[in-house]
C-alpha cells in the first residue's frame, strides 16, 4: 500500500514511514506544486518516495523473520 501511495502522491509516503522532514522536502524544494502537476516532476517525485519506501519494508520483513 506504501509503495501505492509513493507513486501517487510521493510527498505522503514519507510520513507513512517515518521521514517528515524528506516528505517536506518532496513538495517544496524537489518538485513544487506546480511542476508537479507535469509529468516532468512528478516522475522524480515518485520515484524517490518508491526508493525510499522499498528499502522500509524490507527492513520490517527481516525484522518480522528475526523475531525482534
Amino acid at each position: 500500500m506504501r509503495l501505492l501511495i509513493a507513486l501517487i502522491f510521493s510527498w505522503s509516503a514519507f510520513f507513512t514511514i517515518g521521514r517528515p522532514i524528506a516528505g517536506i522536502l518532496n513538495v517544496s524544494k524537489v518538485a513544487p506544486a506546480v511542476s508537479r502537476l507535469s509529468l516532468s516532476g512528478w516522475r522524480p517525485a515518485a520515484i524517490w518516495a518508491a526508493c525510499a519506501v522499498s528499502p522500509f519494508h524490507t527492513g520490517q520483513k527481516i525484522r518480522r523473520a528475526l523475531g525482534r
